[in-house]
């Protein structure tokens, strides 16, 4: 692993004692200023622990082809490891010469107004195409097509794993820039639920030693009873790892008990309060194992991200699986709808397809009657309309939609790509509230400042397999199943078939 930041641990230094105060006063100030002190001293030698409990993977494993930084949310990718040294073949981690695999990932996209998140998750038998990775020496290795999404982390075959492979395979299956990488390995994962007092989860049928390790030959002991239950440390890890004995024993039935469980200790975390104080523990027992992106790489960097997340909303973190089918014993991708979704998150809209308020407006939890969407009129404005795609005649269909609504169309013609996956709205100086306007017409729609005058729609594959998907200017909600939200029922949608 490159670019690891161990160091000692600081320590707390003493000073002389200063000359004490006369009277009541005096020592109350003395007093107060030596809790000052020590409280300073403290959190100072917390950060410097922190700081040398934090690994960093290498950026130059990074592709140097990567989609263009977002000016709205961020999009936090985060990596389950199954197999890492230090302690973690004891509760599961597998061998200590063995090579790092990832066990669970999912995109976390925060948006913009930092009050809204949702979290996609990629079952580990995905089939996706992984982009050239670094290998430890230095080469790159060829793209491969086909293969499951979770051998990118393994490529390599090393005991860290390669969670920069990883990302440059995320961000070529989603279009989207992966802002930062976070890896949790077993130990981090089961210190972090003792640090919170354990995490309230529920199990839909008992659940017996055999289900944890199909190999063995009898039953054995019950290790949850039926329903509502809370579990800390290797029980917590032997709940999220849980995959047969329950529903048809399927990995997407695991990621909808994963999904619930992240959601319970997000619970368990607002409900204490999101405070420098309570996340330096929780921090603390995280960064023991954590490996993260330079981006994350410090105790500073990493709390102070983790405060810009306080006033996300339970109900509005949402939790969805990547569209999917079943292709044989794996997973196949399904489009349109996936590539919907990532047009959605870079257009920074909801699932429901409602753009956040991008923290100007009161807060998303607070409950307001909808308005009824107004009528678009395209009134003295003028748009010229290019094919992004290979379908014939998509121009002409949404130019006619256009003047429909009043626009004045200035002409038609084939874009100079034809490989668009979503719709993007160019605009120039002094256009932007026009390009809206006309992005009303256009399901997840990007805007995109330009330096030429005009407007220009670039029509993606989304608008040709969908092209009445948003006629009246009303939001186009995303489609997707079993979406959970983190104040959903601890007990429901917990199983698969």
């Amino acid at each position: 692993m490159t670019g690891g930041n161990r160091s000692t641990h600081g320590r707390r230094s003493t000073a002389p004692q200063g000359r004490r105060g006369r009277g009541r006063g005096g020592r109350l100030l003395m007093a107060a200023l030596a809790v000052l002190v020590l409280a300073t001293a403290g959190m100072g030698w917390a950060y410097l622990r922190l700081n040398g409990d934090i690994d960093t993977f290498g950026a130059d494993g990074l592709s140097d082809n990567r989609p263009a930084a977002s000016s709205t949310g961020q999009n936090v990718l985060v990596i389950g490891s199954d197999a890492r040294t230090d302690g973690n073949s004891d509760l599961g981690g597998g061998d200590r010469n063995d090579i790092g695999r990832s066990d669970t990932a999912f995109l976390l996209h925060v948006y913009a107004d930092r009050r809204h998140a949702v979290a996609v998750s990629f079952p580990r038998d995905t089939l996706v195409d992984i982009p050239p990775c670094r290998l430890p020496d230095g080469r790159w290795t060829r793209p491969v097509g086909g293969a499951m999404f979770n051998s990118a982390f393994s490529v390599g075959q090393t005991a860290e794993g390669n969670p920069a492979c990883t990302q440059n395979t995320v961000e070529k299956l989603t279009g989207l820039r992966v802002d930062h990488t976070v890896v949790v390995d077993f130990k981090g994962f089961a210190a972090l639920t003792d640090v919170v007092d354990g995490v309230r989860v529920c199990l839909p049928n008992d659940v017996y030693q055999k289900d944890l390790d199909p190999k063995r030959a009898t039953r054995g002991e019950l290790l949850f009873p039926k329903g509502e239950q809370t579990v800390a440390g290797e029980r917590a890890l032997d709940y999220v790892r849980l995959r047969h004995g329950i529903g048809d024993g399927s990995d997407i039935g695991r990621i909808k008990r994963q999904q619930a469980f992240v959601a319970s200790l997000l619970k368990k975390v607002k409900s204490e309060g999101l405070t420098p104080t309570r996340l330096l523990p929780l921090a603390d027992a995280a960064t023991r194992s954590l490996t993260v992106d330079p981006g994350l790489g410090s105790a500073d960097k990493l709390i102070s991200f983790a405060m810009s997340l306080k006033d996300v909303d339970l109900h509005n973190t949402k939790f969805v699986t990547i569209p999917w089918r079943y292709q044989g014993a794996r997973v196949a991708i399904v489009e349109p709808e996936a590539d919907a979704l990532w047009a959605a998150l870079k257009a920074d809209r909801t699932l429901g397809g409602e753009r956040t308020d991008g923290g100007s407006g009161a807060s998303a939890s607070a409950p307001t009657a909808a308005a009824p969407p107004s009528p678009v009129s395209g009134e003295g404005i003028a748009v010229a309309v290019h094919n992004g795609t290979r379908t014939r005649g998509l121009a002409a269909r949404a130019a006619e939609t256009l003047r429909s609504k009043g626009f004045t169309v200035t002409g038609t013609a084939t874009a100079a790509a034809q490989d668009h996956l979503g719709t993007v709205i160019e605009y120039g100086p002094g256009q932007k509230e026009k390009a809206a306007t006309v992005a009303r017409l256009f399901a997840a729609a990007e805007l995109r400042p330009v330096a030429a005058a005009g407007i220009d729609v670039v029509l993606g594959q989304s608008y040709a397999d969908n092209p009445s998907a948003s006629p009246t200017g009303t939001p186009t909600a995303v489609p997707t199943r079993d979406t959970r939200s983190a104040d959903d029922d601890p007990c429901s949608n917990l199983s698969y078939g």
